[in-house]
């Protein structure tokens, strides 16, 4: 009743307010922006699709209505959203703020200059053609090469900023492959069409187990995104918890020597290095020393050493995986005058730290992760008692609303298959997010476990 003068009055005096007075009151509320009206509704099955739509058109104000949509002035547009078309390429979706955007034109995103090419409205799968968007309207363009969801286009100088869409991180990943071995550059395409529509999906590839990476929101999130795969590009798509990315360490310092001779007629081959490593703290990475003087190794050869140690880092002796956190000083060794090159002292620097790291007391890391489980208050027990069985560590809990923040730190390798089993936990009313917090040894009755199933 606060909307309209004549309806407070009514309402104050205890007159009866009529339907038709009351929605008239109700969307001048939503056009100030004081009423926002909520409809329910189901995506998949369209239920209440209609209703959502009826709201729109009778109930919502248009852009003249709302203010601060001119047609003076360069154009100004929003691409909000990113379409892959199969047929079209990518198509972008716009919203012009000011001004007016024609068909057949060029605009800039940037730096970047764009060709406008034809403009059109989407009505279903049919692209109308449009001759231009004026102020407050919405329309589609394709095959802009620059620019992306959250992009500006703009006609000339403008003083209009937008503040930068901000996308929640992906919550859940997944190790993805084709179910056709013939399909997996189909699948690399399809992925990366799906990411520009979508841009809180995060696909990439693990250098070090090797996986193909897709992250969403939920499980539901990358089991949809499979669906739609798989019916618009026919490719179909297997998900698996991704592998744990392990790490290796020392625990104690230790000295070896690397030593390649080969002689097969000719020209050989001679390098003869000696190095100490000394392991570092945890984060710290990995530190090349020069210590050799008078001589023993030329100045030219001593980088090929490093390049050789670097390499060797990257497998591991317990599980194939990388070697971190060390110091690896190099303080002695011998060349020859005609054998000695940079292959060879790249070949000797290599198996010194291989000898080196097996006499340093290996060790395998895996990730923790940091994890916040929001959860009724009456599933904090259940949730609890299940990190507890997943090593985890507790480290304090807050109250939001009828939720319980429970913070707990959890190695990755538990933490695979989580969001079904809390789903199962709390009857589909808990969520979680989780982020790389550090990497922490794992317990020795563990290791040869972990060792394994890195090593698959």
């Amino acid at each position: 009743a606060e909307s309209e003068d004549a309806v407070i009055e009514k309402y104050l005096e205890g007159e009866e307010i009529t339907s038709e007075e009351l929605i008239a009151a109700i969307l001048v509320g939503v056009a100030q922006g004081r009423i926002f009206p909520i409809v329910c509704a189901a995506g998949d099955p369209a239920i209440g699709a209609d209703r959502v739509l009826d709201l729109i058109t009778e109930g919502l104000p248009s852009p003249a209505q709302a203010g601060g949509a001119s047609e003076e002035g360069p154009a100004v547009a929003l691409c909000f959203k990113t379409l892959a078309d199969q047929f079209s390429g990518r198509i972008s979706l716009l919203r012009v703020f000011s001004g007016v955007l024609p068909s057949d034109s060029h605009a800039a995103c940037g730096d970047h200059k764009e060709r406008v090419g034809q403009l059109f409205t989407l009505q279903g799968k049919e692209h109308v053609p449009l001759v231009e968007i004026g102020a407050g309207d919405i329309g589609a363009v394709a095959k802009l090469k620059e620019v992306g969801t959250g992009d500006v286009l703009t006609t000339g100088p403008t003083d209009m900023a937008f503040e930068p869409i901000t996308f929640p991180p992906a919550l859940m990943s997944f190790a993805v492959t084709a179910s056709d071995a013939s399909d997996e550059d189909r699948l690399h395409t399809a992925l990366r069409r799906m990411r520009d529509e979508d841009p809180t999906l995060d696909v990439h590839h693990d250098e070090q187990t090797g996986d193909l990476i897709v992250g969403g929101l939920s499980q539901m999130h990358v089991e949809v995104l499979a669906g739609r795969i798989e019916k618009r590009f026919g490719v179909a798509m297997q998900l698996a918890p991704p592998h744990v990315p392990y790490r290796e360490t020392i625990t104690r310092s230790a000295e070896a020597e690397g030593k390649h001779k080969k002689q097969s007629g000719g020209r050989g081959q001679f390098a003869d290095c000696w190095i100490r490593i000394e392991p570092l703290s945890r984060g710290a990475g990995f530190e090349f020393v020069d210590k050799v003087v008078g001589g023993a190794i030329p100045r030219a050869f001593i980088p090929a050493v490093e390049k050789g140690v670097v390499e060797a880092m990257r497998v591991g002796e317990l599980a194939g995986a990388p070697i971190v956190d060390l110091r690896v000083t190099l303080y002695d060794g011998k060349h020859h005058p005609v054998d000695s090159s940079e292959m060879a002292f790249k070949i000797a620097g290599s198996l010194a730290l291989k000898a080196a790291v097996a006499a340093a007391g290996p060790v395998l890391l895996e990730p923790v992760m940091m994890v916040e489980i929001t959860v009724p208050s009456d599933h904090v027990g259940d949730v609890m008692g299940d990190l507890s069985g997943r090593r985890g560590h507790p480290l304090g809990m807050e109250a939001r609303g009828h939720d319980e923040i429970v913070r707990a730190e959890v190695p990755m390798a538990e933490m695979l298959g989580y969001a079904a089993d809390l789903r199962s936990m709390t009857g589909g009313r808990g969520d979680y997010a989780m982020e790389l917090d550090h990497y922490a040894q794992v317990p020795a009755h563990l290791a040869e476990k972990a060792a394994l199933a890195a090593a698959v």
